[in-house]
Formats: C-alpha cells, structure tokens, sequence
C-alpha cells in the first residue's frame, strides 16, 4: 500500500499516513485517523488532569476530598476509599442504546450519572498517601503525580523505584535528591539536569555518568571531585564545597545561575535514543522501533508513543504503560490488550473500547467505571453472543449518524472522544500546556474553562520577608501561609518537607508546590516537541528539541557520541 497524504479535520494541515501506518490499522481493524498526529494527541491530553486538584465532598461518603474534579463539575465523584469500595454497584447504572441519538451524547450523559473516581490512585496508596494523583504504590508521599513504587517524596512528576526525593521530577532508581530532573540510578543529588545517571553526591550536573562529588560540571564520564570541570583533590573539592552556603536561599539561586551559564558552554545532545534501535523522537531508551515518540522505556514497534513503558505494537498511547496491541487511548495499561480509545483503563483488561475508568475484565464497549465482568455495553452485561451483534450495529450506527462539534469536525467509529465531552476544564489539562489557547478560543469550541480560582487561605508572610537560610528558620514556620512568588496564591511548609530541608540544609522555597512541579513538568513536555537545527560540529541538519533550539552548542548524535561518550 502506498503513502497517502489527508487534511486534518482539526487543524486543516495536511498529513501522511505510511504503508506500516496502514498495515497497524488493518491489524487493529480500524479506519485511518482523520485528524493528524498533533491533533490526535491534543484530544488525549484535554482528557488528562494531572497535577490540577480541589477540595470536594465525596458524594458517597460526604466526606471531605482531594480530587482532580472541581466542586462546580457536574459529575457524581467518589472519594478513592467509597469508589473501590463494594458500597455501589457501576452496572446499577446501566442502559439500552438508543440508535435514534448519536453515540458520544448519550455516552456523554453516561459520564454525568456514573461515579467517578476523585484521584486516580490504587487503594493502597490512601492510607499514607492520599494527596496524589496517577499514582500506584506509595508510602508517605505527598503532591507527587504519575508516580510509582517509591517512599518519602514530595512535589514531583513521574517518579519511579525511588526515595527521599523533594522537589524532583523524572526520576528513576534514585534516593536523597533535591531539586533535581531526568536522573537514573543516583544517590544524594542536588540540582541535577538532564540525564545524569549512576551518580553519587554530586551537585548541580548535566549529563554526567558515573560521577562521584563532582559539583556544576556538564558531560562528565566516570569522574570524582570535578568542579566546573576542573579536576581536583579530594581535600581542595571538599575546601570549594565548604565555602557555599546551600542553606542560603541567595547562594542558592546564584550557583543555579552560575552553573547553568557554565552548562552552555559545552556541548548538548540534540536528542536522546540511547540504548534503542530504529527510533525518531526524544527521551526514548532501551526500546526498539518506535517512532515520532517521547519518553519511552523498554517499549517496542509502535508510533507516537508518550510517557509509557514497557508498550508494543501500538499507536497513539500516551500515559501508564505494560500495553499491548492498542490504539489511541490515554492512561491505560499493566497487562492491557486491545485497548481502543479509552482513558484510565486495563489493569489486566482487553477488547475495551470507547471507555472510560474500566478495570479489569474484558469485552467493554462505551462503559463508565466498570470494574472486572465481560461483554458489557454502556454498563449492560450482555452474552457473548449478543454483545458482538449490538456493537456491529453501533459500529454502523456510529458511522451512519456521525457526532459533530462546534468547530466542525466530525466523529464517526475510529475517533477519540471530542475535547467537548472531557470532564475537565481545558485550562486544567496537560493540553493546555502542550497546546495552548486563550479561553475565548476554548469556549467558542465547546471547551470547557474555569477562572483562575483565589487562594483559600489568608496570606501571613510574603515570600521575600522569609529567613534567606534555613538555619534560622524556626517551627512556627509550619504555620504561616506564604505567598508564592509566581501565581500569588498561599501556600504552606508541611513537616516531612521542613524537615528535609533542614536535615540536608537546604532554603526554603519561594514558590508554591504547584509553580515549582509545573516548572519542571514544562520543560519535560517542551522536550516532547522536536525541530531541527544544524550541527555546530558536523554542520548537517539534525533533529532537536525545541528546548535546545537556541542553545549555542548542539551537537547531532554521532558527534556528541564520538567527542563525549
């Protein structure tokens, strides 16, 4: 089969769809997309409310609870206890089709009247830690998002196998690390940046490997006690060291500066693909033949893959991982097959499609939280038998009477669902950081948008009247609620995080939890969108993310392979 070239419905430009593009469609039994790539991953992520949370009660128990849907969403929402809870029943909530309406607005009205749940976190994260979302096994954590198997964290996304981390994000086998991003394998880190692995004690490096007390130095390999890359004894590294103040919130800041100045002197990777074969995107490792993705670990022939791990012969995944033979769904896997446009669903679930909140089981058709069972369409068990006939005809019927949103663009079987139908705001959703639209423009599509609510609490102290070290901070610290420095909102030193920082002797923070996760969370997803730029060694044109563009040395692979590794 040849290449084809279509207009995206969505944004009008044209796209390509390749003969292997093809061959997974007819595998998948499922027609070509009709909207490109980017657009298709827009609608994806308008469904994914990561790190956005409010206070609400559970409409089950009354209680008080975190939740990533606001008080003023129309949707029934349980807290994490009552919603795995054998307290209700999802398929109490079942109904017939109704091929006089359009598929997506009846499952739209499904969404409504099925509960939801508050957080998307396992049961046993709830008992000690509550405050996150997207989260499986958990101790003592605290504000941390698309996190698993890791203890003591606070503020971070996407944390794995890892513990005693504040302030960190895109972290993997790593414990005692503060202020720190994209590290495997290190112990006791402090301002680390982009890639730095298998390190230990090591301040303010980026891609280094195998280093041990070395201190704001870039593209180090197997190295002790550098500093700025200037090799030195262990007594003058350690003499350098004691003349900084980490408990300063002014020296702080300025070696962040000193050092970031100093990274860009030295060479940078345009992309990374290290330990991977036939692969084009960025932060792809360990994987093989995967294409036009981003952040991938052991995960193997697929095509615009996000955040996932250990995922093969699939397209159009982003979030969670352990899937196998899906299609243009979010958050789905651990031992998930034949996922099709779905959200937050599997753990060892198959043949689901159009559902949302599905766990476990098998044959699921445009259900809402429904837990384990078989064949079910719109909460309605069904025999086997029956279940195959129904959903041909809703196959058809979907076809015949297409949904169409504000902006025109129609859906018919084989398209995600419409940004319109998303629980969530726009604004609230990874989208609007990838994507991003002025609420004007979001309301005349259909979107939904929510003001920027005020701060609950009254602010007692302003960010710059705080002590600038730690070592004059004193207990009634706890009590104050600081204003943040970025969006003006309070926020508050909670214990465990008090106690970290004056344990390693570390300054207080100026800037709320939220500010300081989504800036690390912002320049994870800027690595996401790539470009090209020239070579500085090499001269040829080479792929880059758009975090890189501007950089004044870039080098393409093979020459940063050949000068650093």
């Amino acid at each position: 089969m040849n290449s084809e070239t279509k207009n995206c419905q969505n944004c009008k430009n044209q796209f390509t769809i390749e003969p292997d593009d093809f061959s997974f469609y007819e595998k998948m039994k499922v027609p070509p997309p009709t909207f490109c790539a980017e657009c298709r991953l827009q609608r994806r992520l308008a469904f994914f409310n990561l790190v956005t949370l409010y206070k609400r009660p559970c409409d089950l128990c009354k209680k008080d609870t975190i939740s990533m849907y606001p008080l003023e969403a129309n949707y029934t929402v349980y807290c994490p206890t009552c919603w795995w809870g054998d307290g209700w029943d999802p398929l109490s909530y079942a109904r017939d089709y109704d091929f006089s309406r359009s598929f997506f607005e009846q499952f739209d009205e499904l969404m409504h009247e099925v509960p939801h749940l508050a957080l998307a976190i396992e049961q046993n994260v709830i008992a000690t830690s509550p405050y996150t979302n997207y989260t499986g096994s958990l101790k003592n954590c605290y504000l941390v998002f698309n996190t698993d198997w890791t203890e003591d964290a606070s503020y971070g996304v996407y944390i794995m196998h890892s513990n005693t981390m504040l302030d960190s994000s895109l972290v993997m086998s790593s414990d005692r690390c503060y202020d720190s991003m994209h590290i495997f394998k290190v112990s006791g880190g402090v301002g680390l940046r982009n890639q730095v692995t298998e390190s230990m004690n090591c301040h303010f490096l980026r891609n280094c490997a195998n280093c041990q007390n070395c201190f704001g130095s870039a593209n180090l390999r197997n190295k002790k006690y550098h500093y700025f890359n200037e090799p030195l004894s262990k007594e003058e590294y350690s003499n350098r060291l004691d003349q900084i103040d980490f408990g300063s919130y002014a020296q702080y800041q300025g070696i962040k500066k000193e050092t970031e100045k100093h990274w860009d002197s030295f060479p940078q990777k345009a992309y990374y693909d290290d330990m991977s074969v036939g692969c084009t995107g960025n932060m792809i490792f360990e994987s093989k033949n995967c294409k036009d993705s981003f952040e991938l670990v052991t995960c193997q022939d697929g095509r615009y893959l996000h955040f996932l791990h250990d995922t093969k012969d699939s397209y159009d995944i982003t979030g969670w991982g352990g899937a196998e033979l899906s299609y243009d769904s979010l958050t789905i896997g651990e031992n998930a097959q034949n996922i099709k446009w779905s959200v937050l669903s599997a753990i060892g679930g198959s043949d689901m499609e159009y559902s949302f909140l599905t766990i476990g089981g098998r044959g699921f058709f445009g259900c809402v939280s429904v837990k384990k069972g078989e064949y079910t369409i719109f909460n309605k068990p069904y025999s086997k038998e029956e279940f195959y006939a129904l959903r041909g005809k809703i196959i058809q019927q979907m076809n015949d009477m297409p949904y169409t949103d504000k902006r025109g663009n129609v859906y018919r079987y084989g398209e995600f669902f419409p940004i319109a139908l998303s629980p969530w705001t726009y604004n609230a959703t990874v989208a609007q950081r990838v994507f991003p639209m002025t609420e004007s423009d979001a309301v005349s599509y259909g979107y939904n948008w929510q003001e920027k609510t005020p701060t609950e609490h009254a602010i007692t102290k302003r960010s710059e009247d705080l002590p600038d070290n730690i070592k004059d901070v004193d207990e009634t610290i706890l009590k104050e609620v600081i204003q943040c420095t970025l969006c003006k909102k309070g926020f508050k030193i909670v214990r465990a995080e008090l106690d970290f920082l004056r344990g390693r002797h570390f300054p207080l923070p100026r800037a709320c939890p939220f500010c300081r996760i989504g800036e690390k969370l912002d320049m994870w997803l800027d690595e996401s969108k790539m470009t090209t730029c020239q070579c500085v060694q090499c001269g040829k044109t080479t792929p880059v993310s758009k975090l890189l563009k501007n950089k004044p040395i870039v080098y393409c692979k093979d020459c940063y392979t050949k000068e650093i590794v």
